[in-house]
């Protein structure tokens, strides 16, 4: 039996492959339209390219589909394409792997992980799961291939409420990794989910006396907060959503400014949406622009083109592991399919 290892470091056999490659050490002509180029090799080789709302904004605009991860899972389920062009983090591009084996799946720097992934290491997890056998599991997207493998469902912000209040008000739940997305669910539903004491270092970091301040200067402006924030936050939001909610309610909503306490990558969708509108990050704790995800921003437009011309680094996964962690995720996809979501 597999013991679902962490699968969150750069296989030997692949830093191998770039260094034969010499795709460490390339430079790229600067005149090299890139945007064209990537474009030829996606009709090439029938590649699709996904990415998330927090990737830079040039990364955004070559991609056939932006969303956040529910969407990205969706679109990774039904593409026809050859080869899949992850720009994300690693645990994305494993999930896109897990539903498509005979795929190819790309990432355009296996170094691009999560903080919030890796504050849940599967074999500490599941030490603790055996601690609570009359617990199901319920995990957070944002987690590696082994902790999918040691769970009864995952779940995205998006579809979290729907996939907990699937199971019976009776039903004892260990959420897992984040603690504030696990906390905030257990309030909207009136659960006691057993919480797994994870988070994301980008949703911690926002300052509640800055962002109070800001709404001072900023009096009609209305706060939005990813629920991965921690709860004072949440508490004076005006709205709380998935990356895609907090996008919908920009574009539905009446008012002109937002601050926005998510990752600041939104902000280039929020800005199309609507023009005519002004968006304004939510300040961190500290002078850095530590509400940038550095994981996320690993991935440039320079290693999209590398990725799809090299088909390298590819995500490679123990079948075994694999399956097991497909069933979760499949789980979920037919809970958010019957909601309609």
């Amino acid at each position: 039996m597999n013991d679902y290892t962490s699968t969150n470091t750069i296989p030997e056999s692949a830093k191998i492959n770039l260094e034969k490659k010499g795709f460490l050490d390339i430079e790229l002509d600067p005149s090299l339209d890139l945007f064209a180029e990537i474009e030829r090799l996606k009709k090439e080789k029938k590649a699709v390219v996904l990415a998330h709302y927090y990737q830079e904004p040039d990364i955004q605009d070559v991609a056939d589909y932006i969303g956040d991860s529910l969407g990205l899972a969706q679109q990774a389920e039904k593409t026809k394409a050859d080869m899949i062009v992850f720009a994300g983090v690693h645990f994305m591009a494993e999930t896109a792997k897990i539903l498509n084996p005979s795929k190819k799946v790309v990432i355009p720097d296996l170094k691009a992980g999560c903080s919030l992934s890796d504050s849940c290491p599967p074999p500490l997890f599941k030490k603790f799961k055996e601690q609570h056998p009359d617990h199901v599991v319920v995990s957070y997207i944002n987690c590696s291939a082994g902790i999918k493998a040691l769970s009864d469902v995952i779940c995205t912000s998006s579809n979290a409420k729907i996939i907990v209040e699937s199971f019976p008000e009776s039903q004892k739940i260990i959420f897992a990794p984040d603690k504030n997305l696990g906390a905030y669910i257990n309030k909207v539903t009136g659960r006691n989910m057993l919480l797994w004491n994870g988070a994301c270092m980008v949703h911690e970091i926002f300052s509640l006396e800055k962002i109070t301040r800001l709404k001072v200067r900023h009096p009609n402006a209305k706060l939005i907060a990813h629920p991965e924030c921690e709860d004072p936050i949440l508490r004076i939001a005006d709205y709380i959503g998935s990356t895609t909610g907090l996008l919908k309610f920009t574009q539905s909503d009446s008012a002109s400014e937002y601050i926005v306490a998510t990752e600041t990558g939104i902000l280039h969708q929020m800005m199309r949406a609507s023009p005519g509108k002004t968006f304004i990050p939510a300040p961190p704790e500290n002078n850095c622009a530590c509400n940038d995800c550095p994981h996320m921003k690993l991935n440039t437009l320079e290693k999209i083109y590398l990725c799809m011309e090299y088909e390298s680094p590819e995500i490679l996964m123990d079948p075994e592991l694999r399956s097991a962690a497909k069933i979760p995720i499949d789980r979920m996809l037919e809970i958010s399919q019957k909601a309609g979501l």
